[in-house]
């Protein structure tokens, strides 16, 4: 659910007209055709978010729409061409949704450098086939880090102690991981269409 201090950052030149109060979605991802959106919890039921994935397929530049209603999760593969997203949204608008980037209370530089992050994650995901993404990356080089620390200066307590190091890998580790694997390394990345 969208907090009082969210603001919402309009798509350009969508023009959408609500029959009631729309629902917001956050773009959580958007790369060369694709967009990744996230339905907030109070709407994630089956057949409200089957509904907005129907009229997603119905569009004519959407060539591929996969949703999990218990993540909230819309993944839509798209034609890559200027105002084509435009479009789409508008499409989505039709069934009361507001597809835009949500930012709760961060400056755009905050936006930003997050939605980079993101899509690097995402990036190295896809290069590596699911086997390695930044969650597994950053405690690694953290561990590899401590490890180079204890043998060269062994224990000596330094300005950074291996053993900080050694527990921001384990804590890293911990909190970057996901209790259950993430819908996006479930499946195989489909083609890209030329």
């Amino acid at each position: 659910m969208v907090g009082n201090d969210a603001k919402i950052i309009p798509l350009n030149g969508a023009s959408l007209k609500p029959a009631g109060k729309p629902m917001l979605a956050k773009i959580v991802s958007q790369t060369r055709g694709r967009t990744r959106l996230k339905v907030p919890d109070t709407h994630r039921n089956l057949r409200y978010m089957e509904e907005i994935a129907s009229a997603l397929r119905a569009h004519d530049d959407v060539s591929e729409v996969r949703m999990n209603a218990s993540t909230g999760s819309i993944v839509v593969h798209h034609r890559d061409e200027e105002g084509v997203f435009d479009d789409i949204a508008a499409c989505l608008w039709d069934v009361g949704v507001i597809a835009g980037h949500i930012s709760h209370g961060e400056s755009a530089a905050a936006a930003e450098v997050s939605n980079a992050f993101a899509d690097l994650n995402e990036h190295i995901s896809a290069a590596t086939g699911g086997a390695v993404d930044l969650r597994f990356l950053v405690p690694v080089g953290l561990g590899a880090l401590a490890i180079r620390q204890l043998l060269v200066k062994g224990l000596q307590l330094e300005i950074v102690p291996w053993y900080v190091l050694a527990w921001y890998s384990f804590d890293s580790f911990l909190k970057l991981h996901y209790t259950k694997k993430p819908e996006y390394l479930k499946s195989p990345l489909p083609p890209r269409p030329e």
